[in-house]
Order: structure tokens, then sequence, then C-alpha cells
């Protein structure tokens, strides 16, 4: 895969935090060699978090982040400091930028405290950046040398590749990327792959979920077969080998099992992203909260991307409908979708997610997480459809559940 078409869930988050006109936006451009985000001497300039997708040597495929100011004011200004906010719930790595033009004691006080603690607090690491170094004094340049804060400068371009190099340290210090279905299969296997073609099928191609496992598939050395729910039957019969795994999208699951022999291995694509988010385990637990629901209890139902939705969508309309034939209660939905997660998820009797293909890993910990602190259950379609249908266990049977 080229990294100019690395999904964005697959690229490291770098963010720009800072006060209002301390050039980040200035410094993104520096880094980025790209006049990404718009600059302006007027304060709060950036008023919703800014993204690209690019390569950025020596690193790769990245995105890179410019927020508003964290220190804004007034009502609107509190919204844009929570749009702020919220980019820090997938940040890979934080440049924290100071303005030069301030004294010290100014440039590194209560927005850049609150950030720091936010930074530890989350675990994500972070460079200090001092902008605007050519216009610092020698007492404010000697202190930043001592606290391992780097002068850089967006006009000059001073220290512009070692900012680079020190996030590209920091990114390539995260943990292996897991296997999405290589480790599962074994070169020359057979793998075959359900793909519904329906109203809420994209036209003329497949959805990322898909297309990544296809890949993995192809990389393992291994063959992926793909077809129609209405043509499985025949094609098991005809393949000549029995296939080493049946991956199919979650809303044909019933149909599936039906006819796959259950001496098969089967799944589908979101119990995959289950797993390869690091959340098989919550998911697998939070499901059992299907079994308990009562009249009047509220779920809610993410997606992390803002797709058209069509007129029988999987998430409002089909999951919602089989969650109350399974529960034969009276429950209300709410959905969410994108960037937007609620803080308070008191209102909730679960939380069910989509795979998740568009978020990436942090973003994904960030909101188990926060369902978790809640003591609200937590999982996604793919093993909430198969809980439903009594196939969770043969779903997961080939998995480590501890991860």
């Amino acid at each position: 895969m080229s990294m100019n078409s690395t999904p964005s869930a697959n690229r490291v988050h770098i963010a720009f935090f800072g006060r209002r006109n301390a050039g980040k936006s200035s410094l993104v451009n520096a880094v980025t060699g790209q006049n990404l985000a718009v600059v302006s001497e007027i304060k709060g300039t950036t008023t919703d978090p800014v993204h690209k997708a690019m390569e950025l040597l020596p690193l790769g495929p990245v995105v890179i982040i410019d927020t508003p100011g964290f220190d804004d004011e007034g009502e609107l200004g509190e919204k844009r400091v929570g749009k702020a906010r919220q980019v820090l719930n997938k940040t890979d790595v934080a440049v924290l930028v100071l303005d030069g033009e301030l004294p010290p004691d100014t440039a590194l006080s209560t927005a850049e405290a609150e950030l720091i603690g936010v930074f530890n607090e989350k675990k994500i690491p972070y460079i200090t950046a001092l902008n605007k170094c050519e216009l610092c004094g020698a007492d404010f340049l000697g202190m930043a040398s001592s606290s391992e804060i780097l002068p850089v400068s967006a006009i000059t371009g001073e220290n512009i590749n070692l900012l680079k190099e020190k996030i590209a340290a920091l990114a390539l210090g995260k943990e292996p990327e897991q296997r999405l279905v290589a480790d599962l299969i074994k070169p020359n296997d057979f793998v075959i792959l359900v793909i519904p073609i329906d109203k809420a099928a994209p036209k003329g191609r497949l959805i990322l979920p898909q297309q990544q496992v296809i890949r993995d598939i192809l990389e393992a050395g291994a063959n992926a077969i793909t077809v129609r729910e209405t043509e499985l039957k025949q094609t098991l019969a005809d393949v000549g080998k029995k296939p080493s795994l049946v991956i199919t999208d979650s809303q044909a699951f019933a149909l599936v099992s039906s006819i796959v022999p259950k001496d098969i291995p089967l799944t589908s694509f979101s119990i995959l992203f289950a797993r390869y988010k690091g959340f098989l385990k919550t998911a697998v637990k939070g499901a059992a909260a299907l079994d308990s629901l009562n009249d009047g209890d509220k779920i809610l139902v993410c997606e992390g991307c803002t797709h058209h939705r069509q007129c029988d969508d999987i998430g409002t309309v089909k999951l919602p409908r089989w969650i109350k034939n399974y529960s034969k209660k009276e429950t209300e939905f709410n959905f969410c979708s994108g960037g937007d997660f609620p803080q308070d998820l008191s209102p909730y009797k679960i939380v069910i997610h989509c795979g998740a293909c568009m978020l990436n890993d942090r973003e994904m910990r960030y909101r188990r997480s926060h369902s978790e602190e809640q003591n609200i259950p937590f999982t996604n379609y793919g093993i909430a459809i198969a809980h439903i249908n009594g196939i969770l266990q043969q779903s997961i049977s080939m998995l480590d559940i501890e991860n």
C-alpha cells in the first residue's frame, strides 16, 4: 500500500497545541512544507481543528492536526477549546508550541501547564517547541535549552528539521502493529469473504474494512475468495478444499452461519477489527448487557465515520431493529458519528460501536476506557450481532480473547 493511500486510522496522528497566536499554524506550515493552515496575527484564526493526511519524512504517512488556541475565551471560545480537547483523544505525538514573543513566565503558564498535565495523564509523548525563537531574549533561550525546550522558528526555518526528527523518534517508539487476519492463516490457505451487495453497499467499490482484510490475506500469501451471501453455499461446494476461515459482513451473520459447516471457523470483519483495535475481550463481555435490557433503556450506537446513511442503514435501522426483536423491550437509541463521543455516558445501558476502521488506536482506547470508567458496557456491531444470533462463541473460537 502506498503512503498516499494509507488509511487515516493507520497513520501516526501528530497534533500541535498551544495558546492563541503562539504560531501553531505557522509552525504546522513550516513542518509540512505546505500552506496547510491559515495564518494571521489575529488571535483565534484557527476555529476548528484542521486535519491533513500526508507523508512526513523521516516518519512516513501521518495526519497533521492544527488546533484552536487552548486559552480561547467566551462562549464560542469554550466550544473551540472543547474541539481541541477532542483532538487529544486521538493524538499519538503532541507538539506544545510556546510563544517566543512573550516573557518566559507568561509563555509557559496556565494553559501550557494544563496541556502538559493532560499529556501526562493520557500518556501522550510530547515535544515543547519555543516558536519565534528569533525574537527571544538570551535569558529565554537559555531557559529553553536547560529545560529541553526546542527553540524553533517558522519564519527562518531554524531547527524545523530537528523538530521533525524528534517527532519521528517519539512516533517510532509506538507498539508493533497488530495484524488483521494474517496471523490466523498460513500461506496458500483459502479464506472466503462474504460481502453482501445491497442498497447500503457503496456503488463500484468495497468498504475499507473489506479492502484491508483482503490486503492482509494477500500479504500472508493466502488466497481470498470473495462472494455474496447468495453464492456462498455453491462456492463452498465448488472450491474443492475446505477454507481455513470464512469472514462475513456482520449483517449477514444469521444466514452465513446457517450455511457454513461448524468445523469451518467463522467470524466477521467487525469482530476482526475489535481484535485489531485491542478491545475484543471488552466487547465480548459488554455484549452480555443485551440480555438484561429493560423498557426505556437507552443504547448509544457510535459510527467512526460520517457516511451518507441509506434507507436500511445497519447502525441506525437494522441494528436497533434486531436488538428490539431480541430483547422484546422498548429501548431508546441515540446515535453519534465522526469525532463526536459523549463525555457523559451515564444515561446509557450499553455503547455499541462500529468496527472503527476510520479511528486510530488511541481514539478507540479512549472511547473504551471512558466507557469502562463510567461502568458502561462497551461492544461493537459484529459482536453484538453474533451474540443476538447465538453464535458469538463460534465466531471468536479462533481468536485470542485476551487481546
